[in-house]
């Protein structure tokens, strides 16, 4: 199943997240888990959940020339520098 495919199911963003460690991911995130939830934003400083649920991500590690790709990545919000929807 292609990206595009899989993002459409569900109300998701494709998004760009930067890790501690200086991981960045792109990958997309179901904005409506919960009601009233509906901007990244919530879902970050939101502390119902302690990890963020990405599909199709891609991380991006420094040091590697190539991404690693996960079909489903859980992120520990504490490890979270910024988050940002991509365009």
């Amino acid at each position: 199943m292609e990206n595009q495919e899989l993002c459409r199911d569900i109300n998701s963003r494709t998004i760009r997240v930067s890790l501690v460690d200086g991981t960045q991911i792109s990958a997309c995130v179901n904005i409506d888990r919960e009601p009233g939830y509906n901007r990244l934003s919530d879902l970050i400083s939101s502390d119902r959940e302690p990890f963020l649920i990405l599909m199709n991500a891609a991380l991006h590690t420094p040091g590697l020339d190539n991404p690693t790709k996960h079909e489903t990545f859980f992120i520990n919000k504490d490890h979270i520098l910024w988050a940002t929807p991509e365009s």
